[in-house]
């Protein structure tokens, strides 16, 4: 007792367990590096790897210009390696050995009791280790100079040799016939030392990208270092029972054990899942249902369970629409995730699914072009948030794939006003975010929520307006009567014409069914307050004036110039992701938000001085139509621009540059005394080096 006085507890931290980097993380260790070797973005050329056999190979360059590195040394050994004509297949272009390989071999067979941690705000998450790796200096390069001597010796000393004396070098052979091989035969040769390594050796080697610690992948990938939940329910394998906790430390032996068939990591067994508690156990149910009666849920959750506990869980992980529970938006995209398949963060996910939510409980159709427009997200995306919870119809739209449920909402009219009144906060949210009209937040009338949407198309839109002017033409005959008897005393006023009125015909798309239920209060063509078509910059009804447009233009004109400051070379799909993840750092309400075509993002591009580079990619190539769209800086203001811009002219013509030739042609366009680190400065601002060639950034297809 004396001694815990003595050591109070100062502090006491939260341990969370991430599983987002689960069998993908490895951990490196470097040997001691020399004093002309620096771990940085420039020194990383290329990397492969053998996933099986968990084997790794760095190139990584060697800085010649230290003055503790010896050049007389370097160039000695690149003369064995090479010899002294250079080609494609040489090992060192430059004549000099600038760089050094390492390989990779296991430290430790069983990794399962190390993990990466990381400490932040008072909390220290966890990632298991799928690997350590020790990387040692490859000395290949050694065997290839060896290989080459004794070729050479070979052809000295068999220059003198003759036809004659190679007939007299025939000799009788034997054939034989090599017997079956027995079971036990086969077993010793398959686990011989030989097969082994010919096993190995056949194993392909799978080329990978290196990003450096400042790059926003490097970024990204960081995120998942930390436990994408918080609460108890996402943790449970860290609140265990003294009994259970002993268990984890000493497990029964192996033998003791009875074999139980395999499950997938993904099944969970009803009998499994009614050991866990009850709020765990609706959070598993509704996270694989998505949509769900409550009469359904109670079945499930047994005969034991009580109703009221039971709606009190439910609305910690779902909402209410048309009588139906509907998983959360953040349980299916918890905090510091992305999408799978854009790279959105998880905050734009949720209010992009909250949108479709919050428009079935105003209707059970929904039309998928409108949730994209009003969205901004990808069309996967999208898609998955309507499979979540409808069902396509051909020619009609989604539909809420299951009925109103009227009785529960007879029997619990309270937790329906509850729900009521986070939904209209739900809506007051979307409607700063998106800038949606008044006519689009408005609930429809309770009798078209029922009944099927009117699906009608453009020509019968303006067939019906104009039957509707021609129902009122009595009336407008008559006030054009009294206004004209009253300007017959003023002859300085214009008289109207009631054949001036025209209808606006606009052409309606036909990829997929306009949602016409609410068409009088819609605009069409318009999305947050801009128009949709790229050449028209007309206000919506006086919401958007030309100064809004012009600060507008300012922001996006900030944004685009500082990444092209850092990235130099980025693809329109790339441009795309980071204006993504720039809006989702923006507060609500920013002017960006108020809707940024494909179109303006690309003239603004080119208004800040930089060049489309038609990069000639192969005619295999399975990239999208915006990857294929490369920008790049022309112009950044520094000492370099001429080096990029000859880099470019480059691609502009090759899809892919070994190193030699990129460095013969800036030496002749910019001058004979062109030193590596200069060469290495323009190749790390505009390329990546991939399976030992030069890419531009974001052309690599894999």
């Amino acid at each position: 007792m004396a001694n815990e006085e003595d050591d109070p507890i100062i502090q006491e931290i939260d341990v969370f367990l991430a599983r987002s980097l689960l069998e993908k993380l490895y951990l490196f260790q470097y040997p001691i590096r020399p004093a002309s070797m620096t771990y940085d973005d420039v020194t990383h050329l290329s990397a492969k790897i053998k996933p099986k056999q968990q084997k790794v190979e760095l190139e990584m360059a060697i800085d010649t210009l230290n003055p503790n590195y010896c050049r007389s040394k370097g160039e000695q050994i690149a003369l064995n390696v090479d010899g002294t004509c250079t080609d494609e297949t040489s090992t060192y272009s430059s004549k000099l050995m600038d760089k050094q390989t390492f390989c990779s071999s296991q430290a430790a067979s069983n990794v399962s009791r190390y993990a990466a941690a990381v400490y932040k705000k008072g909390e220290l998450h966890l990632t298991p280790l799928h690997g350590i790796l020790q990387l040692r200096p490859s000395f290949t390069y050694l065997d290839k100079a060896d290989a080459k001597h004794r070729e050479r010796e070979a052809a000295n000393e068999g220059g003198d040799s003759s036809q004659d004396e190679a007939e007299d070098d025939v000799k009788q052979i034997t054939v034989r016939f090599s017997r079956p091989e027995t079971e036990q035969a086969r077993q010793r040769r398959v686990q011989s030392y030989e097969f082994l390594q010919k096993r190995q050796a056949e194993e392909h080697w799978v080329h990978l990208h290196y990003y450096g610690f400042k790059d926003s992948r490097s970024e990204h990938e960081r995120q998942y270092l930390f436990s994408q939940g918080h609460g108890l329910a996402e943790n449970t394998e860290l609140i265990k029972s003294p009994s259970e906790y002993l268990m984890m430390l000493m497990p029964p032996s192996v033998e003791e054990e009875k074999d139980k068939p395999m499950a997938p990591s993904n099944v969970l067994s009803m009998a499994q899942l009614r050991t866990l508690p009850l709020a765990d156990q609706i959070k598993i149910l509704m996270k694989n249902v998505k949509v769900m009666p409550f009469a359904n849920l109670m079945s499930l959750l047994g005969s034991g369970s009580d109703s009221t506990a039971v709606l009190r869980c439910i609305q910690q992980v779902a909402m209410l629409v048309q009588g139906n529970w509907v998983v959360k938006s953040d349980v299916l995209y918890p905090k510091d995730t992305s999408s799978p398949h854009s790279g959105v963060p998880a905050e734009v996910l949720c209010r992009g699914r909250d949108f479709v939510m919050w428009k079935f409980t105003q209707d059970r159709w929904v039309v998928r072009k409108e949730v994209a427009t009003v969205t901004k997200l990808c069309p996967e995306d999208v898609k998955d948030f309507l499979e979540h919870m409808s069902v396509a119809r051909i020619n009609k739209g989604w539909e809420f794939m299951l009925p109103y449920d009227e009785d529960f909402v007879k029997k619990h009219p309270d937790i329906v006003q509850r729900q009521h009144m986070l939904w209209m906060g739900i809506q007051a949210k979307l409607e700063k975010v998106y800038n949606l009209l008044k006519e689009h937040m408005t609930p429809k009338k309770q009798e078209a929520q029922s009944a099927r949407p009117l699906l009608v198309s453009g020509e019968q839109r303006v067939n019906m307006a104009k039957a509707k002017v021609k129902q009122n033409y009595g009336q407008l005959e008559k006030e054009f009567q009294k206004q004209k008897a009253e300007m017959k005393s003023n002859d300085t006023s214009d008289k109207m014409d009631v054949s001036s009125i025209r209808i606006k015909e606009e052409p309606v798309s036909d990829e997929e069914p306009m949602d016409t239920s609410a068409y009088e209060g819609l605009n069409n063509g318009l999305v947050n307050g801009l128009h949709m078509e790229d050449n028209s910059t007309d206000p919506l009804n006086g919401h958007l004036p030309g100064g809004c447009i012009d600060r507008v233009a300012q922001e996006l004109k900030a944004f685009v110039s500082s990444t092209f400051k850092k990235q130099f070379v980025l693809t329109l799909s790339e441009l795309k992701r980071l204006f993504n993840l720039h809006l989702a750092s923006l507060p609500p309400g920013h002017t960006l938000f108020s809707g940024i075509s494909d179109k303006m993002l690309q003239d603004m591009v080119l208004d800040t001085g930089c060049k489309q580079i038609l990069v000639p990619f192969p005619p295999q190539t399975a990239a999208s139509p915006d990857e294929l769209k490369v920008y790049a800086l022309w112009e950044a203001g520094d000492t370099y621009d001429q080096h990029r811009q000859v880099l470019l002219e480059i691609f502009s013509k090759n899809y892919r540059v070994r190193r030699n030739v990129i460095q013969n042609q800036l030496s002749q366009e910019c001058g004979e005394d062109l030193n590596k680190q200069e060469v290495d400065r323009v190749l790390k601002d505009c390329c990546v080096s991939y399976g030992g060639m030069w890419y531009l950034k974001g052309t690599v297809q894999s």
